[in-house]
């Protein structure tokens, strides 16, 4: 978070409700069902599905490619707005696979806070600790869900004690878990002093709330069995004895995370998590940008792109832009400056996302995320304003750790596999690369499983069948330098220069090897592994 002067306006009250997060995890952890759970509370949809059912249950809503329908897993971040009490929220679900990681680094540029969910049984796993170091990156304020209690799962204090080591951030239990496992029957509420029972029978209910005075309560007895009421006692003692209490102040600053725990199949847990975003999460923040930073309650609108999907709609081949408005009232119909190309645009048809339905959105404020469909002006790393030349900074582009050229099954086809291959780029589902050398292109990307994504979805939207060979270069750098030592750098090395979709010079390498070589013999030229995504 920016230091921010205190004397600064108290934002507009529509405003101050957003609370704009992102839910981060490793795969498996229930993420995805969490999500569900929010949109259930917020009265979005009326029965959550369920990754691991059968059947129509098992359609999750916020999972709408056919290749997350059918192997369980998020692959692309998606985007949510709903209600909850007096609060706005605007939920990012991230792909929790580490293959698409590049898809939630950029996903947390474009949000306040984030949700961190761990196992109970797995505890801090690697994924949610590379994600938790983007959060350290940006500052962001956690609030962590320790999700599957109902199953058997490891010590309170193991797990908090693993969160404060690993991830070196003060942990402050909320809520606290009775039993675990089978015996699990509910949480004791330490922030609103409410003893919360789990109903095993109905996945799809609130769970049962009953108001108590401290722990000391003789209404304990009735609901919770002695031996479960004496450790949850002496549990709760030693937790507010040895870990510190919630200070909300540290909690925006990043340094300390609430916990709450709970069983997101269940139900249970969710809405006092929900209760806490509302509570400590941010409002929306300032956001970082050339030649000044933007603030939330300026009068001006402005926004960037921090996503793009092409083919939501796969009858209309349209792409739809992620938006995260960083200030001001948005109206439908408005003409924004795209700063790029200098060029006005009017924002018609912009949408609201509920997952996979839209509707028109009439107006979004400062912190609301809007999707506009376009065909291909925008792109990731685009500002949008009302006239001022800023641009948005911090959105990272990462050079690819696997490359692999890609011809069409038809060789009459190369034509359509270009335009299918410079969609998927500009969404930044892949790095596309033309060699300066030969013909066909090279695909770069992150992780194995995004070729399969990508060769999926190329032959479903664009019904073209792809083949992915192996390609003799390894790994791609970014070419930067003084134009005269660009050009003699290039014309020694052109077998290995390549262009990527935005026309930048790409050097393609077969060997760690090549990169010192380069350093070496021209010292003026730089080759980096990231690029910001900007023009």
């Amino acid at each position: 978070m920016l230091d921010t002067p205190t004397n600064r306006p108290a934002l507009p009250p529509e405003i101050a409700r957003r609370r704009t997060f992102a839910i981060i995890s490793h795969p498996d952890a229930g993420k995805t069902t969490l999500t569900e759970k929010f949109l259930l509370y917020g009265g979005a949809i009326q029965m959550a599905g369920q990754v691991r059912a059968k059947g129509e249950a098992r359609r999750t809503r916020s999972d709408f490619m056919q290749m997350e329908k059918d192997r369980g897993i998020s692959v692309s971040a998606s985007a949510m707005s709903f209600d909850f009490k007096d609060f706005r929220f605007n939920l990012v679900d991230t792909p929790g696979h580490s293959d698409f990681s590049e898809d939630t680094y950029r996903t947390l540029t474009a949000v306040d806070a984030a949700v961190m969910v761990i196992d109970g049984a797995k505890g801090v796993e690697s994924q949610t600790q590379k994600l938790f170091e983007v959060c350290r990156l940006r500052d962001l304020p956690i609030l962590t869900f320790c999700n599957k209690m109902d199953r058997e799962s490891r010590d309170t204090f193991e797990i908090i004690d693993e969160i404060q080591e690993n991830l070196a951030i003060d942990v402050t239990p909320a809520s606290w878990p009775i039993g675990m496992g089978r015996d699990f029957l509910g949480c004791y509420d330490i922030l609103r002093d409410r003893l919360e029972l789990m109903d095993r029978a109905d996945r799809n209910k609130v769970a049962e709330s009953i108001e108590i005075n401290g722990l000391d309560d003789p209404l304990l007895d009735k609901h919770v069995p002695a031996e479960q009421l004496a450790r949850l006692r002496e549990e709760v003692e030693m937790a507010r004895e040895l870990l510190p209490a919630l200070d909300p102040q540290a909690v925006l600053e990043g340094h300390m995370t609430p916990i709450w725990f709970g069983s997101a199949i269940n139900s249970f847990g969710v809405k006092e998590l929900m209760n806490g975003i509302g509570t400590y999460g941010p409002e929306p923040q300032v956001q970082s940008a050339n030649p000044r930073a933007i603030a939330p309650e300026e009068k001006k609108v402005a926004g960037f792109v921090f996503k793009v999907q092409a083919n939501m709609d796969p009858k209309h081949r349209d792409r739809v832009a992620f938006v995260r408005l960083a200030s001001g009232h948005f109206e439908r119909g408005m003409k924004l400056t795209h700063v790029r190309s200098k060029k006005q645009m009017a924002v018609t048809n912009p949408v609201l996302f509920l997952a996979a339905d839209r509707e028109l959105a009439e107006e979004a404020w400062a912190g609301d995320i809007i999707g506009i469909p376009n065909h291909g002006q925008l792109r990731i790393g685009d500002t949008l304003t009302e006239g001022e030349n800023l641009r948005v900074s911090g959105i990272p582009s990462f050079a690819p750790e696997l490359l692999q050229s890609v011809r069409a099954g038809d060789p009459m086809k190369a034509k359509h596999l270009e335009k299918a291959l410079m969609q998927f780029a500009e969404e930044g589902a892949a790095k596309v690369f033309k060699p300066a050398f030969g013909s066909g292109f090279i695909v770069g990307v992150v992780g194995a499983l995004q070729f399969e994504v990508l060769g999926s979805r190329i032959e479903m939207e664009y019904g073209l069948p792809v083949r992915f060979e192996g390609s003799q270069f390894t790994s791609a750098r970014w070419v930067h330098g003084p134009k005269d030592k660009v050009d003699a750098f290039m014309a020694a090395n052109k077998q290995h220069i390549g262009h990527d979709n935005d026309g930048d010079i790409v050097y393609l390498t077969r060997l760690q090897w090549d990169i010192d070589r380069i350093a070496r013999d021209y010292p003026d030229v730089t080759l980096s592994n990231t690029k910001e995504m900007m023009v």
